[in-house]
């Protein structure tokens, strides 16, 4: 490795901790409140590069998320907790299911309205904005891979998912006084969140940080991301629907999760989910570096496709919880689940009922789980309307 790509490599770890640093300190976490960490770990990089300070042609950007990628979606679903999840019940799990199919009907729409306005080569990026409503940022990136998603298109689906979510959350907590009216109009089963309480309980083993465990987990995201490289070699392509590159985000996750109902699972206590979420933001820190700020001009049409998306998004939700006779609070938290994610569901949730920002979370981490899928079978909707 020559002296420019590890002074490039400095500077994006650099941005990284100087983000994260701020985020966490006390007199300056307040200026995240509306855009968070991720979104500056991505803008920063993406900054520099505008102004020439980065080289968004170096090979080493694309060697950062060809090879770490898979290393945090593996450290970040081998934690998973499944039986928690399952726990939560078939009507909390089916309104997230609902809420997905939601954002997925409702990207396909939104892209056929505005294919003429922003293109029809921006079939991918709706698919990976897709992949991070009904998931996280983890799987909009993962999507971002697998289809190869240009950063022209990319850089201006951050700014929708991350302007988007914030507002959106804001209206469900806004109309949070108006549970009462839409319980009886939905004729909800109130003694479902009776029963929500305890089998939302979460026991978490503390975090036990060594320079031998953090090695270890790291070795063995290396390996398990290397042994999917090679797996996906053999797998037979589809040309423009699959790629090497998708089957390693496909089997690499599928790993992780396999792995997380064995005792591998206790890598958590190494901090394996952290060092996940860590290399993650490096990744998407050199995705950013990639991308120019000239890349972001159609952002605010975009806006207004993501408002689509979400309006559609809530009429599913309404539609199955009358349906299904499920408590607003499920329609509040699944939506916000799937839109916003493990930073914000369980916010929503306490909101609504105190003593259950529990259930937001693990519905959020059923996101982190199938929104690659998800994001991948979308993205392939919109390309056949492109």
């Amino acid at each position: 490795m020559d002296a420019r790509s590890l002074l490039i490599i400095a500077v994006l770890a650099a941005v990284e901790a100087l983000v994260l640093g701020l985020s966490r300190h006390e007199r300056t976490r307040r200026w995240f409140d509306f855009l968070p960490p991720v979104f500056w770990i991505y803008f920063l990089p993406m900054l520099l590069s505008t102004c020439g300070i980065i080289d968004p042609q170096a090979k080493i950007l694309s060697r950062v998320t060809t090879h770490l990628l898979p290393m945090s979606l593996l450290l970040l679903l081998v934690t998973v907790d499944l039986k928690a999840i399952l726990r939560l019940g078939a009507l909390a799990v089916a309104m997230f299911f609902i809420g997905a199919l939601g954002i997925m009907a409702g990207t396909v729409l939104s892209f056929r309205i505005f294919k003429n306005t922003v293109g029809g080569d921006f079939w991918s990026g709706f698919g990976a904005l897709s992949a991070s409503w009904t998931g996280g940022s983890a799987n909009m990136i993962a999507v971002k891979e697998a289809f190869g998603v240009p950063d022209r298109i990319f850089a201006p689906m951050v700014v929708v998912d991350t302007i988007v979510p914030y507002v959106w959350m804001g209206m469900l907590i806004a109309v949070a006084g108006l549970q009462p009216v839409m319980d009886r109009w939905l004729r909800s089963r109130r003694e479902v969140i009776d029963a929500l309480g305890p089998r939302a309980a979460i026991k978490q083993a503390p975090v036990r940080w060594s320079a031998g465990g953090v090695t270890f987990v790291l070795m063995f995201a290396g390996v398990g991301s290397l042994l999917a490289r090679q797996v996906a070699l053999m797998l037979p392509l589809v040309k423009d629907v699959i790629s090497p590159y998708a089957w390693t985000i496909v089997l690499v996750s599928l790993l992780g999760l396999a792995l997380s109902m064995t005792p591998v699972r206790r890598l958590e206590q190494s901090g394996a989910s952290a060092l996940g979420y860590y290399i993650l933001y490096f990744v998407l820190a050199a995705i950013g570096a990639k991308a120019s700020l000239t890349n972001i001009s159609s952002a605010l049409v975009l806006i207004a496709a993501g408002g689509v998306i979400v309006a559609v998004h809530a009429f599913f939700l309404i539609t199955g919880a009358w349906l299904l006779r499920a408590p607003f609070f499920l329609v509040a938290v699944a939506s916000q689940a799937n839109v916003g994610g493990v930073a914000s569901a369980p916010v929503v949730a306490e909101v609504y009922q105190p003593g259950l920002a529990s259930v937001g979370l693990l519905l959020a981490i059923l996101g982190n789980i199938v929104g690659t899928y998800l994001g991948i079978l979308c993205g392939q909707c919109c390309r056949f309307f492109s």
